[in-house]
């Protein structure tokens, strides 16, 4: 029996960079994106991440303008099966209207 998706939001996929700073910590990281959505955001990265983790993120999308800032929470993080140390981050994203609408940017690619 496949489990129900009970998402509100679409997932687009998009492989963009990307560069983060863990809030609990201080410490920067980078990574490049899987998919997103007007709530939440999948990426994958070599850096520690914990569940609960505060982040703000800068996503460098390719239209001449200046990187998207967003901040959200970690929401889960999982191992990827490919041998080396890198995971996928899903990260709830807590948006005003303004910050939605630059979501936008992306679909203009």
């Amino acid at each position: 029996m496949q489990e129900e998706d009970r998402r509100l939001f679409a997932r687009i996929s998009a492989r963009l960079s990307l560069r983060f700073l863990n809030q609990s910590t201080g410490k920067e990281g980078q990574g490049q994106t899987i998919n997103f959505s007007a709530n939440g955001v999948c990426f994958a990265t070599d850096q520690p991440l914990g569940p609960y983790t505060p982040v703000d993120i800068w996503l460098d999308i390719p239209d001449n303008h200046e990187p998207l800032h967003l901040y959200g929470k970690v929401a889960w993080v999982q191992d990827m099966d490919c041998g080396d140390k890198k995971k996928y981050v899903g990260v709830y994203l807590e948006m005003d209207k303004d910050e939605l609408m630059g979501l936008g940017r992306i679909l203009m690619m």
